[in-house]
């Protein structure tokens, strides 16, 4: 068991890939937001990669460990310590019976990501011990940790002193400024072409009205295409209404003139458009972010972003460790 001192803000359960296929009845795929920095963590301790884990928003708990463990904290830098002495991120470590595991402020990122070897076995809900906080299913009874609770993990020793190779991370920026890949679609075409340009070469910003739902953003107006203007009275008063359709995971929903990014607990279908969609190879650039960062759109083609899916999913390997030291 790990004793929950401190919770954090935010601190959840996750597992990889969350809970697909049950969309359907009202339920998102959830998961770890940031997957890469996730996955990483779980193979630095021996785990397989899609076993539960902690996703550490912002401000980091502090737990104490019960029996003897193998940890590894990647994501974002949240200067953690171990009774009081710095421990390494994105490498294995033992852990003592007894030891507190304390985790600060995000000073470069917004998300870290805690592995433990054999994983956290909070009971799984469809297949997925991942918490989606709307529901209150999955994870800690179906919330973010709070005080005085203990989270069971599996059976598992673990390995200490492996650590993720750095050209194997994922490059956290130190800066505001993020480039977000999206892809083009599926409602492209209620948009003309000035407001495709004002989208793709404005700064947009992250505001702090934001979740694991959807991600708020601030910026110029939109313009819309003829069919968004002169559309039947079934799609809407507003341009950016449209009759109730699927949402992918990743759209770009844009609600009036807000547009809202739909990401891992986002809703699966409604009456808004989506001009672009971000693939999920730049989930981890959202999961970093922090409101009042700043996005610059880059338009990538389909393939291009499973090129990237693919080198992402690649770096989860073992080949990405090394010796720590070495």
């Amino acid at each position: 068991m790990i004793e929950v001192v401190k919770a954090g803000l935010e601190t959840c359960v996750q597992d990889f890939p969350g809970r697909y296929g049950f969309w359907e009845q009202g339920f998102p795929p959830s998961g770890p937001f940031d997957m890469w920095s996730f996955r990483l963590a779980n193979l630095a301790v021996g785990n397989a990669s899609e076993a539960a884990g902690l996703e550490i928003q912002f401000l980091g708990p502090t737990l104490r460990f019960e029996s003897e463990a193998a940890i590894a904290l990647t994501g974002a830098a949240m200067a953690p310590t171990l009774d009081g002495t710095p421990l390494p991120q994105w490498e294995s470590v033992r852990v003592p019976a007894g030891a507190a595991l304390e985790t600060g402020f995000a000073r470069t990122g917004a998300r870290a990501y805690l592995a433990v070897a054999g994983g956290i076995e909070t009971a799984p809900v469809l297949g997925s011990r991942s918490t989606f906080h709307m529901a209150g299913v999955g994870g800690m009874e179906g919330h973010a940790l709070k005080e005085g609770q203990r989270l069971p993990l599996g059976a598992g020793d673990g390995t200490a002193g492996l650590r993720v190779r750095a050209d194997c991370r994922p490059p956290i920026p130190e800066g505001k400024a993020w480039e977000i890949e999206v892809v083009a679609g599926p409602n492209d075409d209620w948009i003309d072409e000035a407001g495709r340009r004002t989208f793709l070469e404005s700064d947009w910003t992250l505001q702090a009205r934001s979740n694991r739902t959807g991600y708020r953003l601030s910026g110029p107006e939109w313009s819309f295409a003829a069919r968004a203007t002169e559309k039947g009275p079934e799609h809407g008063e507003h341009p950016s209404n449209i009759l109730d359709h699927g949402y992918p995971v990743g759209a770009v929903n844009l609600c009036g003139q807000t547009p809202i990014i739909l990401v891992n607990d986002g809703p699966s279908a409604g009456g808004f458009i989506n001009p672009y969609t971000v693939p999920s190879a730049a989930f981890w650039k959202l999961a970093q972010s922090k409101p009042n960062d700043t996005y610059r759109f880059r338009l990538v083609t389909v393939q291009e972003a499973q090129a990237e899916r693919r080198r992402i999913d690649a770096l989860c390997a073992a080949s990405s460790l090394e010796a720590a030291g070495s």
